[in-house]
């Protein structure tokens, strides 16, 4: 697949509770069912698999939005000052702001996160009948609700704990940059958004694509997704040698065929 004609980011501001941001996004037109990237945690829009769904609407005259959340990529803000609860606001912001009609939303990793809370408010509001957009599907890559309890927080040292809670944050070192830090507000607010204890019914098929290699986000967090969607239309497939990225050609090969699967079944 050749790579799409590049877009300029458009910019909207976000005002809310947890206060103005400037967020950055790209926008492509099309017909529906429309794609939204949500990327994950210290992400940007611009990575492969962001970049391989822009080229695929693209050749399939497909609308597609994507994103960076504050404190990341073009958009404004610090990276430690952000939370889930941020995050999400910005995401349904620009979902309100430019989708109409019948969207699958595609989230990786916190993405995937993001894309569950998202889906659970768009359902919210068609039900009382404010909503503009509505939900065709769900694509779900290396999901990771509740990470900053399920795989921060209880896997954290007594050590590292005690050093959030005393001086407000610990710098984590990963494996795809620089440290980074893990604020004490970024997991105490997190809590409030979990979903893994309850069961959660959104009303449209659900694709979940898996390594189980990934050293970030087991396989086991996916499974235990799977069981608080019991009403949903929802496949979990699992790629026995795909890491946490899911970016390998076989891999974005095996995501555009599950968007259409959704955008064309």
């Amino acid at each position: 697949m050749t790579a799409a004609t590049e877009l300029p980011p458009s910019f909207i501001d976000v005002a809310t509770a947890h206060g103005a941001r400037r967020i950055a996004m790209r926008r492509r037109d099309g017909q529906g069912p429309g794609l939204v990237w949500l990327g994950g945690f210290k992400s940007d829009m611009r990575g492969t698999k962001a970049d391989a769904l822009d080229a695929y609407a693209a050749s399939h005259n497909r609308a597609y939005v994507r994103y960076d959340y504050s404190g990341h990529g073009e958009s404004d803000g610090d990276f430690k000052d952000g939370t889930i609860g941020a995050w999400l606001e910005e995401s349904l912001a620009v979902i309100e702001a430019c989708c109409k009609g019948p969207q699958i939303l595609i989230g990786s990793s916190m993405g995937g996160w993001m894309a569950l809370l998202a889906a659970r408010a768009l359902r919210q509001a068609q039900a009382n009948g404010s909503a503009k957009a509505s939900l065709a599907g769900l694509v779900l890559i290396a999901p990771a609700p509740d990470f900053t309890e399920e795989l921060m927080w209880k896997r954290f040292s007594p050590e590292i704990r005690d050093v959030i809670m005393r001086t407000g944050a610990w710098s984590y070192q990963s494996d795809y940059g620089e440290p980074y830090p893990i604020t004490k507000r970024l997991i105490e607010e997190g809590r409030n958004h979990l979903l893994l204890d309850a069961p959660l019914e959104l009303g449209c098929p659900i694709r979940i694509l898996q390594g189980v290699q990934d050293a970030d986000v087991p396989w086991q967090h996916a499974f235990k997704l799977t069981h608080i969607l019991p009403s949903d239309d929802v496949v979990l497939t699992l790629v026995q040698d795909g890491d946490h990225r899911l970016s390998r050609p076989q891999d974005i090969a095996r995501i555009l065929a599950t968007v259409t699967e959704l955008a064309e079944g």
